[in-house]
């Protein structure tokens, strides 16, 4: 089989075209949860703990002193970027927040309802179903 008619069989099969179609919904997923932790997680968290943005928190390796990191970093200091740090550690902890309520929410969904109690059972001489209540099989009339 030549290398070409192998790749077509390849990207033709279902389990491609479905990887795709996940990491295209994923990127936008992505993007809606990225603005839900920036715009509506961090603002409260912000007012509760006073720091909108940790990213001006920094240590100045090199000595001196700037206001900013974007001066810092503009003088070529080295810098100690501890506030960025806090920052992706918090905007990953709302993401993996937010990912495991999708996932609980659509698990919830996907779950299959309880089985109903068996009302019948099968009868040991015809293996027919008969009810629970009965005392004689309707098929066969072999008490049970």
């Amino acid at each position: 089989m030549s290398i070409g008619k192998e790749f077509k069989e390849f990207a033709l099969k279902g389990n491609v075209l479905d990887l795709a179609i996940g990491v295209i919904i994923g990127a936008a997923f992505g993007t809606v949860v990225k603005s839900f932790t920036e715009d509506i997680l961090m603002p409260p968290l912000a007012l509760l703990t006073g720091h909108p943005d940790f990213s001006n928190k920094f240590i100045v390796l090199s000595g001196g002193h700037f206001d900013t990191l974007a001066q810092a970093k503009a003088a070529g200091a080295a810098t100690l970027n501890y506030g960025l740090f806090i920052n992706a550690v918090i905007n990953f902890l709302l993401v993996a927040f937010a990912v495991f309520m999708v996932v609980k929410w659509f698990n919830k969904l996907r779950r299959e309802p309880e089985p109903a109690a068996p009302n019948t059972r099968e009868c040991p001489e015809c293996l027919s179903p008969i009810p629970l209540g009965a005392k004689r099989c309707k098929f066969c009339t072999a008490g049970v």
